[in-house]
C-alpha cells in the first residue's frame, strides 16, 4: 500500500483509513455526517446572507458572528466531502501536498474559531459593563484589527505544523488511520523520532485552549459582576439573556474540543474509533449548531429570517 518517493523518502499520497473498526458502520455514519453537513452549509450561508442584507445588524456582536459562520463553513468544507468520499466511494486517496494543506486549513481556522469567541466574549463585555462606550470602543477600524490579529495568530501558530511534517521521512506505511489529516495522526506514520512534532502540536493546543479559556472566563467574571449589580430583576435576566447564545456556542467549540485533545494525548485505554469519533464531533458539531444556536436565541436574526421567508412565501 505504501507509495514512497525514494529521494525525499516522502510518499506521493496519503491512504486515510477512516475509522478503523467501525468499517461496516460507514455508510450508515454517512447519513447524519452528510444531514449535519448541510445544515452546516443552510444554516451559516442564511446568517452571513441575513447579516448582509439587514443594516441593523451592522453591528460588532453581528460582525463577530458572521466570521464565525464564515469559520465554519472552511472547516466544515475542508473536512466533510473527503470524509464522505470515504465512507461511501472508497475515494481514500490524498495527495501528500493537499493531506498538509488540510491539516493547515483544520487546524488554523480551529484556533481562529475559538480566537473569535474571545473577540465575542469582549464584545459582550463592552456592551454590558461600558454600554456608553460600546461604539466609541468597537469601531470599524478597531475591529479590523481585531480580525487581522485574529487570522495571524492562527497562520502564525499553524503554519509550523505543515512544515515540520513536510520534512519528516515517511518510509513505512502512508495509511492515516483517520478521516482527515489530523497532524499527530500522520505525524505518527514517520519512520523518525517525532518529538518536536508532538511537542509543538501540544504546545499549541495547550497555548491556545487556555488562554483563549482564560480571557472568556476574566470576561464573564465581569460581566457576571457587573449584572449582579443591576438593581431591576428585569434588566439582570436581560442581560443574561443576551449572553446566553454566546456561553452555549463556547460549551459546543470547547467541550467536544478538550475531549478530544486529551484522549488522543493521554487517553491510550481509549479505543481508536472513539478517539476519532471525538475529533470529527469536535470539528463538525459546532459548525451545525452555532447557526441554529443564534438563531433561536437572537430575536433580531430570528425576526429578519421570518421576514425573508415570509416575502418569498408571499405571505403579510
Amino acid at each position: 500500500m505504501s507509495t514512497v518517493n525514494s529521494s525525499h523518502l516522502n510518499p506521493s499520497s496519503f491512504v486515510l483509513l477512516g475509522i478503523p473498526g467501525l468499517e461496516a458502520a460507514c455508510r450508515w455514519l454517512s447519513i447524519p455526517l452528510s444531514s449535519m453537513y448541510i445544515i452546516t452549509l443552510l444554516g451559516n450561508s442564511t446568517l452571513l446572507f441575513i447579516i448582509k442584507i439587514e443594516p441593523s445588524l451592522h453591528k460588532p456582536m453581528y460582525i463577530f458572528l458572521s466570521m464565525l459562520a464564515g469559520i465554519d463553513l472552511v472547516i466544515s468544507s475542508a473536512t466533510v466531502p473527503k470524509m464522505l468520499g470515504v465512507f461511501l466511494s472508497h475515494a481514500r486517496e490524498i495527495s501528500f501536498s493537499g493531506c498538509l494543506a488540510q491539516m493547515f486549513f483544520i487546524h488554523s481556522f480551529s484556533v481562529m474559531e475559538t480566537s473569535v469567541l474571545v473577540a465575542m466574549a469582549f464584545d459582550r463585555y463592552v456592551a454590558i459593563c461600558s454600554p456608553l462606550r460600546y461604539e466609541a470602543i468597537l469601531t470599524h477600524p478597531v475591529l479590523l484589527k481585531i480580525g487581522v490579529a485574529v487570522v495571524t495568530r492562527a497562520v502564525a501558530l499553524i503554519t509550523p505544523l505543515p512544515v515540520l511534517a513536510r520534512r519528516l521521512p515517511f518510509c513505512a506505511s502512508n495509511e492515516v488511520p483517520h478521516t482527515y489529516c489530523q497532524h499527530m495522526a500522520v505525524v505518527k506514520l514517520a519512520c523518525t523520532d517525532v518529538s518536536l512534532n508532538s511537542l509543538y502540536g501540544l504546545s499549541v493546543a495547550l497555548y491556545v485552549g487556555v488562554s483563549d479559556i482564560l480571557l472568556i472566563g476574566a470576561s464573564y467574571s465581569l460581566i457576571l459582576r457587573a449584572v449582579l449589580r443591576l438593581p431591576s430583576k428585569e434588566a439582570r435576566l436581560k442581560a443574561f439573556n443576551t449572553c446566553g447564545s454566546h456561553i452555549c456556542v463556547i460549551l459546543i467549540a470547547f467541550v467536544p474540543g478538550l475531549f478530544s485533545i486529551l484522549t488522543h494525548r493521554f487517553g491510550h485505554r481509549v479505543a481508536p474509533h472513539t478517539r476519532i469519533l471525538l475529533a470529527n464531533l469536535y470539528l463538525l458539531v459546532p459548525p451545525t449548531l452555532n447557526p441554529i444556536v443564534y438563531g433561536v436565541r437572537t430575536k433580531q436574526i430570528r425576526d429578519r429570517v421570518s421576514r425573508v421567508f415570509w416575502k418569498r412565501k408571499g405571505l403579510p
